[in-house]
């Protein structure tokens, strides 16, 4: 790949031409610019970050500019409730940080020529550390805060409220204890080269694009494209979104025979198995698996070939030789049932304080799922081992290489400018880790959760156990497995008939990992683009309170003014995530993993699941060796079952939608159509994503405003709680489709 450098140098610093190695590791104290000596030849060691990661820098550049602080908060607030409010709709789309990295640019630009010049409103030009602070802190609001779950499951399902204030504490708690633990992370996969953290090249590379003119362009610019693509999509998505909603789920095949119910069964798009089902809406494509036009193709493959084996092979083969079951219940839901079949009453088996009683579990149990929700547990389980063995075959010595590498090889080129700037004390992160600690105390005492002290102290131990390697593998590989199942596994047994107590403990030990390799990773993306540590530092804090409270605002509003809210009622607002949310503190909380999976349970053959993740990489690893040139090569199985564990809340034409486009945009316009890939590819995705975004927000007013929606065929044009005397055992749902109850 062509190198674009910036031109300009590091003013601060004394070029020598010597290899002499500056051995001072102290993270605390600071460097005096001129003490640093590097050579003019210098560059990382590691190839792909050559490519796309300048070597100089220049420290006069401005950070800490009106510009950056309003466009920051301001993204930070949008992207916060935009994804807040999807994330309770059927098909939840989340806009990505790839959207604000897009729209701040312009907007910075335009502020740069309007402002009157000044130190602090108007510096000079919109330059690239600024936008990267910008991206950084609405990066903090891109993944909605993980303890909404509890939040919601709570209040709707448990009539438990904690109100805003227990409710803010668990959301920040839960944030800030990740952020605590990355301090002590920084010397491991920060500062060293080894530690490349993939997924940032692709930010930075284009921010570059942005902010370094293209010499021999042709055609619309960038954002000239990103401007026609936004105002088509927008105009395009009233159709699927507000006057033609069968577009949605076009489940064609369903109509041929309404009262077949194994037809509606199988192409079914909204309640079945989606074969040879449509959608023509952009939310619905990319709302779990985001968008397939970042995705490459090897990786769209494996889990194309994951999904139609589980989705279109075992789950019809399950399902119709009744395996557990099967039959008793519909073929494709997250909901739980009584053992003949009537929904899961979970009131009936608690007692007041939401613990289960025993008594009354033997007297209505046992509890029962659809052998498609039992499936993807299994799936879950072997995705945690999968990752492990293949992270060992795959990336083994690789891993042990970089790591002894990263603590005996001098420092690199980008390390030793990054000393020009003061490094965060030490201290920082240890008092934001201590004092969220001691909140988390007061949040599981004082509100109804249930964890006991020990609880706490066995989630974060597990989470500061975890984190250092899952960090390694996630900064070289760019794969992250998840503590989820594993935590809740773990608590189910310790504390089982505590739901409440069983997610809160999943929340601690999971997200406190999670964010603490989330912030680690911005960390690194300050590291490559020479934004000063504790301006970083700052705008993630910052960042992460203000979304904690739109979080909050925006769950809180729809969850008392959206009627029937979180039922299927309450369409567009179903909430699939937090629904899977509730089954799983019933499977996990309230019945524990020692009645749902023993050997008595029907479902004990999933934790073979377990061994069949461990062992299935192995054989694909030596046959990658045998024939390196054959796909073999391309086979990764973690991917297969990780991605494909998402379903529920996802349904399966989620996946084959997903699946189509990605092949038609990283496969044959990438191959064929490579230098227009090279230009848009990327800029079409953001431009659909903030089209539909806005479009969807200002239907969901119209429709609270008018309360009209257009009563048609188009539209599902009848009463769709009624059963169609034409259509036995199923129902007609939004979009006319015939599928099963």
């Amino acid at each position: 790949m062509e190198q674009e450098y910036i031109a300009k140098k590091v003013e601060d610093i004394d070029y020598h031409k010597t290899t002499e190695y500056y051995n001072e590791k102290s993270s605390d104290v600071d460097i005096e610019p001129n003490d640093i000596q590097i050579t003019e030849e210098e560059d990382s060691p590691i190839e792909e970050v050559r490519a796309v990661v300048p070597n100089t820098d220049d420290t006069t550049l401005p950070i800490y500019t009106f510009r950056m602080w309003v466009l920051g908060i301001v993204f930070t607030g949008v992207l916060g409730f935009v994804n807040q409010f999807f994330w309770y709709r059927k098909n939840s789309m989340t806009l990505t940080t790839l959207v604000v990295q897009l729209l701040s640019f312009p907007i910075g630009k335009l502020m740069e020529r309007v402002i009157p010049s000044s130190r602090f409103f108007n510096p000079g030009p919109f330059n690239m550390k600024e936008h990267v602070l910008i991206t950084t802190m609405a990066n903090c609001a891109s993944q909605t805060a993980y303890a909404i779950d509890i939040l919601t499951i709570q209040k709707l399902f448990y009539e438990q409220d904690m109100g805003w204030g227990g409710g803010i504490l668990l959301i920040w708690t839960t944030q800030f204890l990740g952020y605590g633990m990355a301090g002590v992370l920084r010397p491991y996969l920060v500062y060293p080269a080894a530690m490349v953290w993939p997924a940032n090249l692709s930010q930075i590379s284009l921010f570059r694009s942005l902010h370094i003119v293209d010499k021999n362009w042709t055609g619309p610019t960038r954002f000239q494209w990103f401007l026609y693509m936004f105002s088509g999509m927008f105009v395009y998505y009233w159709l699927p979104g507000y006057f033609f909603t069968v577009l949605t789920f076009f489940s064609w095949a369903c109509w041929i025979s309404p009262n077949n119910v194994v037809l509606g069964q199988l192409t079914g798009g909204y309640s079945g198995l989606g074969m040879l089902s449509i959608s023509f809406d952009w939310e619905t494509i990319v709302s779990f698996l985001q968008s397939p036009l970042i995705v490459p193709w090897w990786a769209i493959a494996n889990v194309a070939v994951g999904f139609v084996i589980v989705a279109w092979i075992i789950t019809p083969a399950m399902y119709y030789t009744d395996v557990w079951g099967a039959k008793t219940f519909p073929i494709l839901t997250q909901q739980l049932f009584t053992l003949d079949g009537q929904p899961w009453n979970n009131s009936l088996v608690l007692t007041p304080e939401k613990i289960l009683d025993p008594v009354a579990y033997e007297k209505y149990g046992p509890m029962r799922m659809s052998t498609f929700f039992a499936i993807t547990y299994g799936i879950g389980f072997a995705g945690v081992t999968s990752v492990l063995t293949h992270t060992f075959l795959f990336h083994g010595k690789e891993i042990v290489r970089q790591f002894r590498a990263s603590r005996t090889e001098n420092e690199d080129i980008h390390h030793k400018l990054m000393r020009a700037y003061p490094e965060v004390p030490g201290w920082w992160y240890y008092a934001t880790f201590i004092i969220s600690f001691a909140v988390s105390f007061a949040v599981i005492y004082c509100f109804p959760i249930g964890l006991p002290w020990w609880g706490m102290f066995l989630a974060i131990g597990l989470s500061m156990l975890f984190v250092l390697p899952i960090g390694i593998i996630q900064a070289i590989t760019n794969q992250q497995p998840g503590l989820n199942v594993i935590t809740e596994f773990i608590i189910g047994f310790a504390l089982p008939g505590h739901p409440i107590a069983n997610v809160t403990f999943k929340t601690y030990g999971y997200i406190s990992m999670f964010n603490a390799l989330v912030f680690v990773g911005d960390l690194k993306l300050g590291h490559y683009t020479k934004v000063p540590p504790r301006a970083m530092f700052h705008v993630q804090m910052l960042g992460t309170a203000i979304a904690g409270v739109v979080n909050l605002g925006v769950a809180r509003w729809l969850m008392e003014t959206i009627p029937n809210i979180c039922t299927d009622a309450g369409y567009p607002f179903t909430c699939p995530n937090a629904r899977t949310f509730y089954s799983a503190s019933i499977i996990w909380g309230a019945i524990g993993p020692k009645r749902m999976f023993a050997s008595d349970s029907p479902y004990s053959p999933t934790l073979y699941f377990f061994l069949i993740g461990f062992i299935l990489p192995i054989p694909f690893y030596f046959l990658s060796k045998r024939y390196p040139n054959s796909w073999f090569k391309y086979v990764h199985i973690p991917l297969i079952f990780n991605a494909t564990g998402m379903m529920p809340p996802a349904v399966p034409i989620n996946f084959s939608m997903w699946c189509a486009l990605g092949f038609i945009f990283m496969f044959w316009l990438r191959r064929y159509r490579h230098d227009w890939w090279i230009k848009y590819n990327y800029i079409t995705s953001a431009s659909f994503d903030s089209a539909v975004a806005i479009c969807t927000l200002i239907i969901f007013g119209v429709n609270m405003g008018s309360g009209y929606s257009p009563n048609w065929f188009g539209n599902g044009g009848w009463d769709v709680n009624s059963t169609p005397d034409n259509c036995p055992m199923a129902m007609a749902n939004y979009y006319g489709e015939c599928t099963t109850c």
